[in-house]
């Protein structure tokens, strides 16, 4: 899974460096697609319940599963989730990083920031004896304290074999609560954070996740192994410490 891990990372920080205004969505998505195949590795989105693209581009109040276009055209001042999955002989890992278009505004900078640490916070529950909901608290009261909403419809879920497999991980709940985190189990954590109210609604391309008032939406996401020696980032590079993004 580290592996598979370590092909989501790269094509997800390529794509970062490739961010600025004037590219359409679809540029991300013909990069991924060509990147991932040359890194010996199969893309986990395209096809899956019949998703028609690689990768996922959210941009402002899409919230998650925005579909590349070439009609999408970024501009300066925007954000654009990157979200992004791989297999690689038979397992799965997946990400998503929220990046600035040029030079954003200071609420959108702490949106992101506040949406970046609650997934730090959550990744540090992530260990054997807690509970499943301890990861959920994390994310809310630390968004919650700051003023935005988590959204409830979406959640985080276990990952391995499969794309999405056991357990359901929501962004929400009270501390203490569902299974007992064990060693070996492995999680995609992803806190969806608005602006403004926690509803979303879905657009007619029966994909795209928007928020339900128009407000902005972040959305940070890696694969955790959780093992004796405490939480394991398999979507990046194990020598790199601190921030998960």
């Amino acid at each position: 899974m580290h592996r598979a891990g370590l092909v989501v990372w790269n094509v997800l920080n390529e794509l970062k460096q490739m961010v600025r205004p004037g590219l359409t969505t679809m540029d991300f998505e013909n990069y991924a697609e060509r990147r991932v195949k040359e890194q010996g590795a199969r893309p986990a989105f395209k096809g899956y319940r019949g998703y028609p693209c690689v990768l996922c581009t959210s941009v402002n109040g899409e919230v998650v599963h925005g579909i590349p276009s070439p009609k999408r055209r970024i501009e300066q001042g925007d954000i654009l989730s990157l979200d992004f999955g791989a297999e690689l002989e038979g397992y799965y890992g997946d990400a998503a990083v929220t990046v600035p278009v040029g030079t954003i505004s200071p609420e959108l900078e702490r949106l992101l920031r506040v949406t970046r640490e609650s997934l730090d916070k959550a990744i540090e529950q992530a260990r054997p004896g807690n509970r499943l909901t301890d990861i959920s608290h994390a994310v809310q009261s630390w968004v919650e304290s700051h003023g935005y909403s988590v959204v409830r419809e979406l959640v985080g879920h276990g990952i391995g074999t499969r794309m999405h497999e056991d357990l359901q991980l929501p962004n929400y709940g009270e501390p203490g609560r569902g299974p007992r985190l064990r060693e070996g189990m492995t999680l995609a954590i992803e806190p969806m954070v608005n602006a403004g109210g926690p509803a979303i609604r879905i657009l007619d391309d029966e994909w795209t996740a928007v928020t339900a008032d128009g407000s902005y939406s972040a959305h940070f996401e890696h694969t955790v192994a959780i093992t004796a020696d405490g939480p394991w980032i398999l979507t990046r590079p194990r020598e790199i410490q601190g921030p998960s993004w």
